[in-house]
């Protein structure tokens, strides 16, 4: 693999894939949160029922969360490489070559941060819906049972 299909890599596949995480967590968050509005906890008999359903696709924004900054600094690792391999292949030292592989290799670092930075926010947001989901769901069962009761 020569140095410019390395750079393609970094500037179209690193960057191209996070920014397609980018996409997916915002859809996912969206999709969720209207799933969750429509949602009406009294068609549910079980926990474990309502439980599936409302932490459905909740791991994909957790795991493109947890991922995005390893997959940026690879984007950063190899954008070194590729700036160290051609100023050790042409011999000078071009400011401008050395500017835009390092600029380059920034770009996937900060790509990276900005599809995690959110997407841990946006699950961090499902999660406590969530919780206030099944609370509500106990009180309702609790309050259902008293009325059987009596």
């Amino acid at each position: 693999m020569d140095m410019e299909q390395l750079r393609n890599l970094v500037d179209y596949g690193i960057i191209g894939l996070l920014g397609i995480m980018s996409f997916l967590v915002v859809f996912f968050w969206i999709e969720r949160l209207l799933f969750y509005k429509k949602l009406d906890i009294k068609n549910y008999s079980t926990k474990e029922a309502l439980e599936l359903d409302v932490s459905q696709n909740i791991s994909i924004i957790s795991s493109f969360g947890a991922n995005a900054p390893y997959i940026g600094l690879l984007g950063t690792v190899l954008g070194i490489i590729v700036t160290f391999y051609t100023l050790g292949q042409s011999g000078n030292m071009d400011v401008k070559t050395i500017m835009t592989s390092l600029a380059l290799a920034l770009k996937a670092t900060a790509m990276g941060l900005a599809v995690a930075i959110p997407a841990i926010f946006f699950y961090n947001h499902i999660a406590r819906k969530i919780e206030v989901i099944m609370t509500k769901w106990e009180i309702y069962q609790k309050e259902n049972n008293a009325n059987q009761k009596v």
